[in-house]
């Protein structure tokens, strides 16, 4: 099966960020995205989808133009979010985003009308589709050749704990605290096709596998591998998809950055000729529980060797590396957004916070969600 890769313009970028509708007097998730889309229905007019609705009727998810610079994708972001927020308000409903929702119930949940792949996807993973009342960010970065993406890809894996643990959001399900920073890295890998990717030596092999999984039925086309990181080809891309879902604009442009970064950074040392470093797969798988887990006290593997350290040391040191490669690319200001993360806590930090000044009581945690998507982080005092 030949899968042609789209050529792009080397380290363009594209933000995809699911956010879920709350009701502003009890804090449930509320199910008012088919309206929210049918009035905001302008917005897609003129050109590619801006905004979309996901699995859930909860959820709407806003996706960005191609752009150069971060600074420009979040902009595009909030231009769309404003939108979303007003038609929003007018249903009684406000706007958050983590990777679950600390006390709804995915039972009372409605499953988006009328969408053939959502309902092909709830017919084959019965409870656990059910189960997938969670959100993320999925961040795009062009790839001039098709013969870098799977060396970037497998490049990146090394980094997939830092990803992991700097966007964890979601220490809560169903009202229980789960004593994990990511719940929700956990259920999405249960899905047959979502998870950590294979770590293909070259795009032969890649197109090998998607054929034997549209061969047997698992897949009809390759989109529906909903790897944590994957090839895009249809937009010439390497698909970033491990975040949970990111709760401010902030830690959105700081993702975007470091994601931007380090495939730049690879890039240019393949034309070098140069391979990113990458590790055994089960190293990797460790990685990824050790972030889900731990969050910002992961000690993670750092390479083939077994090396290990804390993740936010390691973090701070690559921060360092980096500083050329996003003063150039013009986003060193939204790459030291991650050391704010790092500062003031990521948001599974932030909402465990809130519960425990609130008596575990939940539905600040939704009010402290909603806050921050509309103001950002709170200063520390």
């Amino acid at each position: 099966m030949r899968i042609d890769f789209t050529s792009s313009e080397p380290s363009t970028l594209g933000v995809e960020w699911e956010l879920a509708l709350v009701d502003q007097v009890s804090g449930e998730l509320a199910p008012h995205a088919p309206a929210v889309l049918a009035d905001l229905a302008h917005l897609n007019d003129d050109g590619p989808e801006r905004l979309t609705g996901e699995l859930l009727t909860n959820t709407v998810e806003v996706v960005t133009g191609v752009h150069r610079r971060v600074a420009d994708a979040v902009d595009d972001l909030r231009s769309t979010i404003d939108h979303v927020q007003a038609s929003a308000e007018l249903l009684g409903a406000d706007l958050m985003c983590a990777g679950t929702h600390p006390f709804s119930r995915y039972a009372d949940q409605d499953v988006t009308p009328d969408k053939e792949r959502y309902a092909t996807l709830i017919d084959r993973t019965r409870w656990w589709g059910r189960q997938m009342m969670i959100w993320g960010v999925h961040v795009h970065v062009g790839i001039d050749s098709r013969d870098k993406v799977l060396p970037i890809l497998n490049g990146l894996l090394t980094w997939l704990p830092h990803f992991q643990a700097l966007t964890a959001s979601s220490p809560f399900w169903v009202g229980e605290e789960t004593g994990y920073a990511s719940n929700r890295a956990l259920m999405f890998q249960q899905l047959p096709t979502a998870g950590l990717p294979p770590q293909f030596g070259a795009w032969a092999n890649y197109e090998e596998m998607v054929a034997d999984m549209t061969h047997t039925g698992v897949i009809d086309d390759h989109s529906e591998l909903r790897w944590d990181i994957r090839p895009s080809p249809k937009w010439g891309t390497l698909e970033t998809r491990v975040f949970d879902g990111i709760s401010t604009f902030e830690e959105v442009g700081a993702m975007a950055a470091l994601v931007q970064c380090l495939v730049d950074d690879m890039s240019t040392k393949l034309d070098a000729g140069h391979e990113p470093a990458q590790m055994q797969p089960w190293f990797v798988r460790e990685n990824k529980w050790r972030a889900a887990r731990y969050g910002m006290d992961a000690i993670v593997i750092l390479d083939a060797a077994g090396d290990e350290r804390l993740v936010t040391d390691d973090l701070r040191d690559l921060l360092v590396d980096l500083e050329p490669v996003a003063e150039r690319l013009g986003c060193l200001e939204q790459l030291r957004g991650v050391d704010t993360i790092v500062e003031r806590g990521a948001s599974y930090q932030r909402q465990l916070t809130v519960s425990a000044q609130h008596g575990g009581d939940l539905r600040p945690v939704v009010a402290s969600l909603v806050r921050e998507l509309r103001e950002g982080i709170a200063p520390a005092s």
